[in-house]
């Protein structure tokens, strides 16, 4: 889903409620011609037509509950997970295809929708505007074109008002139906938030997932996932591996050719052999401080120590921009979720300094309803996405495998806030 939910006042959310239901009832248009179409393709099944046409028609027909879905996650703040079944990894014929979408629960739902709908939207989130039309409709009335009908000899009702002969010289009957429009109108000012509710609950009810399509999407999910940690942790290997090789296991390498010349030169050169002793205590030392950046870049011992808010406290002392942290956990996250969280924001921080051009930092960190939720803003220019290149979508996959999400909003001009959600269950401070 692309929408997102905006929050309205109370008087916008009466204001513009009648008319977003009046566009719900007009999708009931190509609604009822793809039922038709889907129908007919369906019944040409038989000649084998309909094994080519079905698929077309159902794509088309996803595409249009996709825009439903999409419409009333934003005007009901009902969210509306999409319910197919996954497709399969390898290239499907035409047969395979119809098989597919024919078995799939979800494709019999739709068409159910497609037929009932179109009454549906009109007993519930349409139903105000015609309510208020209806209204309109009584003032016109009263305003003189009841009159006019009445003295061309009509004859009509409006609710319980008779509109007929003598109905322009009757103030009191031109008086109660523009009083009975005004009602009309209250009524579908103040009932739209309520009946878009209750549509979206319908839409929930048809257009969400069955249990089975749930499960094959979290199934997809969590191979996913799987497969980006298992890259993730081969990769974080071969770095591992990379540096050792090239940086403490090439000085410990240098050590012993140090020490066997060393022990070459005790008799014959002894001043030479003390320059190469103070040379090797050097390398001892530098190679001692590489392997504990490397072992701080595996899992900082304050992580470990103190937990991710003073990790990220004394991550924010030795950057270079101006870092304010406010932290708010009454436990500790389990320690797979404390490093996602730790090296996300140690990512996120690198980017404001390299790419942002920030002057200060903004990290707040908290848990509540069962989310760790880390905030990072900062006041540089702006423009970040998940597709340059940032490391961002790293970090995505990264908190993905704890089912964690990431929302970016970085206007030109700034300011950058990164928000991280992962889902966990705290230990208690004394534990």
């Amino acid at each position: 889903m692309n929408g997102e939910v905006v929050a309205e006042t109370w008087l916008q959310q009466r204001v513009r409620a009648p008319w977003r239901g009046f566009r719900l009832a007009l999708l009931s248009i190509p609604a009822v011609v793809l039922s038709c179409a889907l129908l007919t393709s369906m019944s040409l099944i038989g000649l084998g037509i309909g094994i080519v046409l079905v698929p077309v028609v159902a794509v088309a027909v996803r595409g249009l509950l996709d825009l439903y879905r999409d419409l009333i996650t934003r005007w009901t703040g009902t969210e509306i997970e999409r319910p197919y079944l996954p497709d399969p990894p390898e290239p499907e014929n035409v047969w395979q295809r119809f098989a597919r979408l024919m078995a799939d629960p979800a494709t019999w739902r739709d068409l159910l929708w497609l037929f009932a709908d179109p009454v549906v939207v009109l007993l519930t989130a349409a139903l105000p505007f015609y309510l208020m039309l209806y209204g309109v409709w009584g003032w016109v009335l009263a305003a003189g074109v009841g009159g006019i009908i009445g003295d061309h000899g009509g004859n009509d009702y409006y609710t319980f008002v008779h509109v007929g002969a003598g109905y322009g010289e009757n103030t009191a009957l031109r008086a109660t139906t523009a009083v009975v429009g005004v009602l009309f109108l209250i009524g579908g000012f103040l009932s739209g938030p309520a009946m878009l509710r209750t549509y979206g609950g319908w839409g929930r009810t048809l257009l969400g997932p069955t249990e089975r399509s749930r499960l094959a999407l979290r199934v997809r999910h969590l191979t996913e996932t799987r497969s980006d940690a298992v890259d993730a942790s081969a990769a974080e290997l071969r770095r591992i591996e990379r540096d050792l090789h090239d940086g403490a296991q090439a000085r410990l390498v240098a050590m012993g050719m140090s020490l066997g010349a060393i022990e070459h030169l005790l008799d014959r050169d002894p001043e030479r052999a003390r320059a190469l002793l103070a040379q090797t205590r050097e390398s001892s030392a530098k190679a001692l401080h590489e392997l504990r950046d490397l072992v701080r870049g595996i899992h900082p011992p304050v992580l470990a120590d103190r937990g991710v808010g003073d990790a990220v406290r004394a991550l924010a002392l030795d950057h270079p921009l101006d870092v304010e942290v406010a932290v708010d956990l009454p436990g500790r996250p389990d320690a797979p979720v404390e490093s996602a969280a730790y090296f996300a924001v140690s990512e996120i921080l690198t980017n404001a300094a390299k790419h942002a051009g920030a002057a200060r930092v903004w990290v707040d960190m908290r848990y509540t309803g069962g989310m760790l939720r880390i905030s990072v803003t900062d006041d540089g220019h702006g423009g970040a996405s998940l597709e340059n290149g940032t490391g961002l979508r790293g970090i995505e996959r990264r908190i993905a495998t704890f089912d964690g999400v990431l929302a970016l909003n970085s206007p030109p001009g700034g300011p950058t806030i990164v928000t991280l959600e992962l889902p966990c269950a705290l230990s208690s401070p004394k534990i």
